[in-house]
């Protein structure tokens, strides 16, 4: 089976991009003859189906991206497979995703968003995104490498980190645990404790920047207020990191903490994970499918959601005109977790290095079985085959 792959080449430190590469480096390193192209490159594109002739093409993306993962290699007779995350919602497509005979989804929780929208799913498959466990894996906090992330982070050696990063942090659940603290810090003073007891906490958001993390500057600013004397415990780490730098600073953490509104895998969780760290998480969408609750973390259920009833579609989903879209009946864009359950776990984990440890253990054993990137790529390589009937 020749193969062409499309996604955000060459990779960027971003999670569809590296999601490509996985995939991409796992089929070459297993045997398979596969060639890398960026999905939007549509000369290098149509060189590599006269040249390469590929049975199919794997399109890493969102529905928005059918003209660039599928429509362009079905108009040179390539078979395309996409393998998809969810975007809030399907609002176009819904046909041709419906007839492709193979689509693989980051999620059951994705598959399930493309079936509430009107897609037929039937030729759906769940594919989990693949990493490098030999990057992502345990350092010990020894290592000079990580002292000196926690010391320019301004973590004590005493202090228990929290880490949650994201190209901005409220997706990921940080207005949620910024509550949380606060009930943390309460329950702390409650029974006698203070920061001199081993208790202490150092909470680290790692963001992009940009008008993401604008949109949302505002209220994490005003909830770090609420913290009072335990406001300066926050710190902010801002810019792009690199996908070799990224196992570091979360070795550098104790916890990992994501309860993401909208996380159709989860895959810095996963990553967090395989380097032998507790995660806190939400109870739904991918995080449901990839953390095992009590074993390799905990998973807050959700307390509420944001259910909207009408939304624009704009011509670069695909339709002609600007137009308002009225549903049948409300669909959920994103997700709250419950943040009294996110500080009851975050003080088990916090006043229990043993139980940290426990926990870090089994997720890297868990991530290591599941999510090696060979792992994946073998499994996708052999359901295409089957499915297609390709050799």
């Amino acid at each position: 089976m020749k193969s062409i792959v499309l996604y955000a080449y060459p990779p960027e430190p971003d999670g569809l991009s590296q999601q490509g590469d996985m995939l991409y480096r796992g089929m070459k390193e297993n045997g398979e003859e596969a060639m890398p192209c960026h999905l939007s490159s549509e000369f290098q594109k149509e060189w590599i189906y006269k040249y390469l002739k590929p049975d199919v093409a794997l399109g890493v993306g969102f529905w928005g991206h059918t003209p660039d993962i599928i429509l362009h290699p079905q108009k040179f007779g390539v078979e395309p497979v996409p393998w998809l995350l969810a975007d809030g919602w399907v609002a176009n497509y819904r046909e041709i995703l419906g007839s492709l005979p193979l689509v693989f989804t980051t999620s059951d929780w994705v598959r399930k968003t493309f079936e509430r929208d009107g897609v037929s799913t039937k030729n759906f498959v769940t594919a989990y995104i693949g990493l490098d466990t030999e990057l992502f894996q345990s350092i010990p906090k020894n290592d000079p490498r990580i002292k000196l992330i926690r010391e320019m982070a301004g973590v004590k050696e005493n202090e228990v980190m929290i880490l949650t990063a994201g190209g901005d942090v409220t997706s990921k659940g940080a207005q949620e645990i910024f509550k949380a603290l606060k009930i943390v810090d309460q329950e702390f003073s409650a029974k006698g404790g203070s920061a001199s007891d081993g208790k202490n906490w150092k909470y680290v958001c790692k963001i992009w920047g940009g008008a993401s993390a604008d949109d949302h500057y505002k209220d994490e600013m005003a909830l770090i207020e609420e913290l009072g004397e335990s406001k300066d415990k926050v710190v902010y780490l801002e810019g792009s990191m690199s996908r070799e730098f990224m196992p570091l600073l979360l070795n550098a953490c104790d916890i990992y903490a994501a309860p993401s509104r909208l996380e159709g895998f989860g895959m810095i969780q996963v990553e967090a994970m395989a380097c032998g760290k507790p995660v806190i998480s939400i109870n739904e969408m991918g995080p449901k499918e990839t953390i095992i609750h009590g074993e390799t973390g905990f998973l807050a259920n959700v307390d509420s959601t944001v259910d909207l009833e009408k939304e624009w579609g704009y011509t670069s989903m695909g339709f002609e005109e600007r137009q308002m879209i009225i549903f049948d009946k409300p669909k959920t864009f994103a997700y709250r977790a419950n943040v009294d359950e996110i500080a009851d776990y975050l003080l088990k984990l916090l006043t229990n290095p043993e139980l940290r440890e426990k926990m870090g253990k089994a997720g890297r054993e868990h991530a290591v079985q599941n999510f090696e990137y060979h792992k994946i790529a073998r499994e996708m390589t052999q359901e295409i085959k089957s499915r297609l009937k390709l050799s």
